[in-house]
């Protein structure tokens, strides 16, 4: 099976280099300084679960360079969606399958612009992981199950028989892969938009009393979008997601919290961002959410004030 990862940043970077180190045939669609020392210098992953260390990579910018595969691992950031669904024609083949591993809910619907439509598997992950310098992926935590769609089809099932082989991931089809989206949604959202606002790790945040306060505000706030939306969470969410939260290295942050660190631009207006769009199409108050899409609306872009330069 050929798996063409677009994106090779902290997740696509992680998963990729994970399944070629278990065998799999992956290519890395890529950019910048990045792409360049990995075509140089190979990719190198830095994880409590193990260091991985590929000398040698397919690496590209240009999605024609490696031609059709069986399986893309769509792994942008939400802001970059459109550009690279819009280029991935070159990967597609009669029979591709392509599995987005995205925050948010809005991929899926932006991929079917340029896809057809079942071809595209939604799917989600709590992992959590940055680019540590150029060629260099930090692996930060989070959880290692992949939920996926395409519960039966038969690409799913060798995927999964390679994340088996592979350290460090847990992939699990699922029928209902909408409700595991809207869930993450509602998760990630309060905690990118807690941990970025607060610019803080999560442990620090759950041991403050008027912190948790706010990060749990944004949980509900979440919680009352999906349920107006059609998706409402199952009984007992709230203590599930602070369980979730509370076993976290407490130094741990959202990838958004991060990129904000660094200068990048941050998915703020597809997480805090399209809770406010929600509320105010659904009727639903989000004084939180709100609160973070303004407040981090100035740093959307990347290059904003405060943010910790780069390492040389």
């Amino acid at each position: 099976m050929r798996i063409a990862m677009m994106g090779a940043g902290g997740i696509g970077g992680y998963v990729g280099a994970r399944l070629a180190e278990a065998g799999g045939d992956v290519s890395f669609i890529a950019r910048g300084a990045h792409l360049e020392a990995m075509r140089r210098n190979g990719l190198r992953i830095r994880s409590d679960t193990g260091d991985v260390f590929l000398p040698t990579v397919s690496a590209s910018a240009a999605p024609a360079d490696i031609g059709p595969v069986d399986l893309v691992i769509f792994a942008v950031k939400l802001y970059d969606t459109e550009t690279a669904a819009a280029a991935l024609g070159p990967l597609i083949a009669g029979n591709t399958r392509v599995v987005t591993l995205q925050n948010g809910i809005d991929g899926i619907e932006i991929l079917r612009r340029h896809v057809r439509g079942d071809k595209v598997i939604g799917g989600a992950t709590y992992l959590s992981g940055f680019i540590g310098k150029p060629g260099e992926i930090v692996h930060a935590g989070g959880h290692r199950d992949i939920l996926v769609g395409g519960h039966g089809d038969p690409l799913i099932h060798d995927l999964q028989a390679l994340c088996n082989r592979a350290i460090g991931l847990d992939l699990k089809p699922v029928a209902d892969i909408d409700s595991v989206l809207w869930e993450k949604f509602v998760v990630l959202a309060a905690f990118s938009g807690g941990t970025s606002l607060m610019r803080s790790g999560i442990g620090p945040i759950l041991a403050d009393a008027e912190a948790r306060i706010f990060i749990e505000q944004l949980r509900d706030e979440g919680m009352a979008i999906a349920a107006a939306a059609g998706h409402p969470l199952a009984e007992g969410f709230e203590d599930r997601v602070v369980a979730r939260w509370a076993v976290l290295p407490p130094h741990v942050k959202s990838s958004m919290a991060n990129d904000l660190d660094r200068g990048k631009p941050i998915e703020v207006a597809w997480l805090s961002g399209r809770m406010h769009e929600l509320g105010m199409k659904l009727g639903v108050a989000t004084p939180g959410h709100t609160a973070v899409f303004r407040a981090l609306h100035l740093h959307a872009s990347g290059g904003g004030a405060g943010a910790i330069p780069e390492k040389a």
